[in-house]
């Protein structure tokens, strides 16, 4: 083989080699992207898959809020009613029925998670009562509910319907 061939192959060999190498270069970035991007698809999946199990949990927890909030006002009638019944006539039939309706009524919204709130004696706590009006209470430590005028409901933690209460004031207001 002449010097010329000989050149011109040993030059082409390195130009072969620097192509090579910037191809594996290449794929080396490209493969380093696409295993970040894999990583981060990872990630999202999973967190997508968790917010879709906490608000599933959520939806079991307070599926019932609307529904629960629409009986709570029969619940107070029924209340309401069975207290005049049982003030003209402790004894009749009506009032026993009454009771065992409310008490009925009373477990099926505490096994779906309704609870009351009846703060009588208790510190007035703005985020689950509402105070209608306050009233000297000597006594009474001031901002102490001293009594409910319309109880209030949850839902396991959150808030259904705030409790109306009166409220102890202090004693120069």
């Amino acid at each position: 083989m002449s010097e010329e061939r000989q050149s011109d192959s040993v030059a082409q060999g390195a130009v072969d080699s620097d192509s090579a190498l910037a191809a594996l270069e290449a794929a080396r970035k490209e493969a380093e992207e696409n295993w970040n991007k894999f990583v981060r698809t990872a990630a999202e999946f999973d967190n997508f898959r968790k917010r879709s199990a906490r608000d599933v949990d959520n939806a079991r927890k307070y599926g019932g809020e609307r529904l629960a909030q629409a009986i709570l006002p029969v619940r107070d009638s029924l209340a309401a009613g069975l207290a005049a019944s049982a003030e003209a006539d402790p004894d009749a039939v009506i009032v026993k029925g009454q009771e065992a309706t409310l008490r009925l009524l009373d477990d099926a919204l505490g096994a779906v998670g309704v609870t009351e709130i009846d703060p009588k004696g208790e510190p007035f706590d703005p985020s689950k009562h509402e105070a209608l009006s306050t009233r000297a209470a000597p006594g009474a430590a001031p901002g102490t509910v001293l009594e409910v005028i319309q109880k209030g409901y949850q839902l396991h933690d959150r808030l259904l319907r705030a409790a109306k209460v009166i409220v102890a004031r202090g004693e120069d207001g």
